[in-house]
């Protein structure tokens, strides 16, 4: 059966539509483009707010002692970026998207005859390949992206905590989302698409667990695979400060890697329904974060009304007013680049990269470095949009 395709993710994914195509009866535009003009990019993603740099690397890592479960043969893999606070001028710019994973995410949605794939593709960021490190000793973060959607997606949060001085790891789980390279020239497209509907997403959320769980032990190792890290950089990683943040299904998957792995010290849901429930027992006292948008809050979702009690650590439970189910990605900010919004989700691209990176580098301040972050106590004046709800 093949999968849906929603409205809400249709209407998200054309807001990177280019205006001369999305602009209501105009065929071209209406002023040729300067030279200038045409060496810029077409989008760029906010500009991380950190003082550091921020270096990335590509890792491609294979559990041999599992068989991929949607695959049903040959191991494990994941495709994993690294990004970590770097020395100003050292490296060279990062692509955000191949054309091939552009080209199949803008398929999968019905885009591919409006959107050119460069224009998705070509999205600039902050990320440089093969930057020097910054010495030191500092907390990771893992990035988990929705079902469906590239690793990519989560960019513009991953550059600022890496600007603060955090380590991330943003992972593609193997044939999870509708395009994603890797080595050898292959691009494993969404064998999970079908059959979730069959296992239902807690196979997906659970699965992604033991991803990220072994994704701890090679980049922390030792691990049976070999006795060092699979990064070069490993030691930049702090392994007493390790927190799991995700959207969609990947915040869901944040909750059950916390149950199967108590390394990891603190998690965020960035508006995923709960697959996975947190445990009777709760989450061992460890601090949770949900971040929802507008429709989320009590009532909004039977997964977080159930799960709410159950977390038993510091926890909050906050929403943006005007938001919507990808306002916790890049594709809000890259719709406003091109000068389009979602009237469904009236709050702007730029706001939502600046509050998202708001309230997650609190949460993660709070608890990974220990440091007073007012801005989670309750409303702010200069964050109307921020919604605190205590059930």
């Amino acid at each position: 059966m093949t999968r849906r395709r929603t409205a809400a993710a249709a209407a998200l994914l054309a807001l990177l539509l280019p205006l001369p195509l999305a602009a209501a009866g105009t065929a071209a535009a209406a002023d040729t483009p300067s030279a200038a003009d045409r060496s810029r990019p077409a989008v760029e993603l906010p500009r991380p707010t950190g003082p550091f740099a921020v270096g990335r690397e590509d890792l491609h890592l294979v559990d041999r002692s599992r068989t991929d479960p949607w695959a049903g043969s040959g191991p494990r893999e994941l495709m994993v970026t690294m990004r970590y606070p770097a020395r100003r001028d050292t490296g060279s710019p990062a692509r955000y998207l191949t054309p091939e994973e552009a080209r199949l995410l803008l398929v999968d949605r019905g885009l591919d005859q409006a959107v050119p794939v460069e224009t998705l593709a070509g999205t600039a960021s902050a990320s440089r390949t093969g930057a020097r490190p910054l010495a030191g000793r500092h907390p990771l973060v893992v990035l988990s992206p929705g079902f469906t959607v590239h690793r990519a997606t989560l960019t513009a949060l991953a550059e600022d905590l890496a600007s603060r001085g955090y380590v991330v790891a943003a992972v593609d789980h193997a044939y999870e989302s509708v395009g994603t390279a890797f080595p050898g020239g292959r691009v494993l497209t969404c064998l999970a698409c079908d059959k979730a509907q069959e296992t239902g997403m807690r196979a997906v959320s659970d699965n992604r667990a033991r991803d990220v769980s072994f994704l701890l032990d090679r980049l922390t190792g030792p691990h049976p695979a070999g006795p060092h890290p699979a990064w070069r950089h490993a030691g930049l990683i702090d392994p007493g400060r390790i927190a799991m943040a995700g959207h969609s299904i990947g915040g869901a998957s944040a909750i059950a890697a916390m149950a199967a792995d108590p390394r990891i010290r603190a998690g965020v849901n960035m508006d995923g329904g709960n697959a996975t429930p947190v445990p009777a027992t709760g989450l061992g006292g460890r601090p949770f974060l949900l971040l929802g948008a507008q429709q989320r809050g009590p009532g909004g979702n039977a997964t977080w009304d159930r799960d709410w009690p159950l977390l038993d650590g510091w926890k909050r439970w906050i929403t943006f007013d005007g938001s919507g189910h990808f306002t916790f990605s890049d594709f809000p900010a890259i719709g406003e680049q091109l000068g389009l919004n979602d009237p469904e989700t009236p709050l702007p691209g730029a706001r939502s990269v600046e509050l998202t990176r708001r309230y997650v580098g609190a949460f993660l301040d709070r608890h990974l470095r220990g440091q007073s972050r007012p801005v989670l106590d309750g409303p702010s004046a200069d964050a109307p949009e921020v919604r605190f709800h205590t059930p």
